[in-house]
């Protein structure tokens, strides 16, 4: 194989790494410790505390248990993961139902832990959903949502199989083509690598990455599509479950067009709270004076950007498409996307009505 997707023979490791004990509620941990007045010592300036697991995964042989280490370094990519962020590849079985056979490298990122020594606990393992959504890459960009957690625990996140630096699988017109061109173009580059790629595999992964990184526990916080992956973690290793935060959950027994339907549902509930709270308490609201009107223009808006897009700024254009995303995105927000949303019509207006006396333009004004 290609370094793009590096499966290799196992090598054997050296010895355990840190405790993961993560969690999201730190409600449930208690208040901050008072350093007693006499003593001197900084705790902040001790050494790290470097926790190990017993409960290895069973099955696995101890070259990749035992006797693997993951050995953390300063990440050279992503740009963004440079400064502040270790990085670490972990081996893990190809085929779990052939521990002994061939490995792959599973890529792993971790933001330290800010706080005092005494008060760090261990890692948080996230997963942002998707199905596709690297981890690598991820946690920088979306690291301000979790910094609060910093101050007690290691924010340690990962590509899944088939995604970013994880035996990554193409399926465009040639195996180094990013782009999407159909399933027959996945299994034509990679056919030989699909039937290990999936929820159950990773799930597994999750388990070896819990006990090398030094945790009885794993600690998860799962996003999106991340909730079904943490659902079948629960169901496969139940002793092994500690802190677990399945946001917005996906309910498994749905098949594909069941689970669109079912965001769509969701997403059109989201946006009607938002216009009613919009039509009380918004002056001039740009969706009108409810839930029915506003979809009337909304309807409108994507209606005109379908034949004509609008400019964004950049020299970027807004399309139906993007305009669809954008109001999802706000949404995803709860109550802190509403002001932005609501103003977020207002600006794509302008430009328009600044241009509709020229001639020639073949632009539209969006109401």
């Amino acid at each position: 194989m290609s370094d793009a997707h590096p499966i290799r023979s196992r090598r054997p490791g050296l010895s355990l790494g840190a405790r993961i004990i993560a969690g999201a509620v730190l409600a449930a941990i208690g208040g901050r410790r008072r350093l007693a007045p006499a003593r001197r010592s900084r705790p902040e300036c001790a050494p790290r505390t470097e926790f190990t697991a017993n409960n290895p995964p069973a099955g696995l042989p101890t070259a990749l248990t035992t006797g693997q280490h993951l050995h953390w370094s300063r990440c050279t990519s992503p740009p963004t993961a440079r400064t502040g962020y270790d990085c670490a590849a972990m081996n893990a079985p190809l085929d779990y139902r052939k521990p002994d056979g061939r490995t792959i490298d599973v890529a792993l990122i971790r933001r330290k832990a800010t706080g005092p020594n005494t008060r760090h606990i261990g890692s948080l393992v996230l997963n942002f959903g998707g199905p596709g959504v690297p981890g690598v890459s991820g946690l920088p960009e979306r690291l301000n949502q979790y910094k609060p957690l910093l101050d007690r625990y290691d924010l340690v996140s990962f590509d899944p199989r088939g995604i970013g630096a994880t035996i990554p699988v193409r399926c465009g017109k040639t195996a180094d083509d990013t782009g999407y061109d159909g399933a027959d173009a996945c299994a034509e580059h990679f056919g030989a690598l699909l039937s290990y790629i999936g929820t159950s595999h990773t799930a597994r992964d999750l388990d070896l990455m819990r006990y090398l990184l030094g945790d009885e526990r794993l600690h998860y916080f799962g996003v999106s599509y991340g909730t079904a992956l943490g659902a079948v973690y629960a169901h496969l290793y139940p002793s092994h479950v500690g802190r677990l935060v399945l946001e917005a959950s996906v309910d498994p027994s749905e098949d594909l067009n069941e689970e669109q339907v079912s965001q769509v549902k969701a997403v059109q509930a989201a946006f009607d709270r938002f216009a009613a709270h919009c039509a009380a308490r918004i002056r001039h609201c740009p969706t009108g004076d409810g839930p029915e009107e506003a979809a009337r223009r909304m309807a409108r808006m994507a209606d005109r950007l379908e034949k004509t897009s609008a400019p964004a700024g950049g020299g970027r254009n807004l399309d139906a498409d993007d305009l669809a995303y954008t109001v999802s995105d706000h949404l995803d927000l709860g109550t802190d996307g509403w002001s932005p949303l609501a103003r977020a019509p207002c600006r794509a207006d302008r430009p328009q009505r600044r241009r509709s006396a020229e001639q020639g333009r073949g632009r539209h004004r969006i109401r």
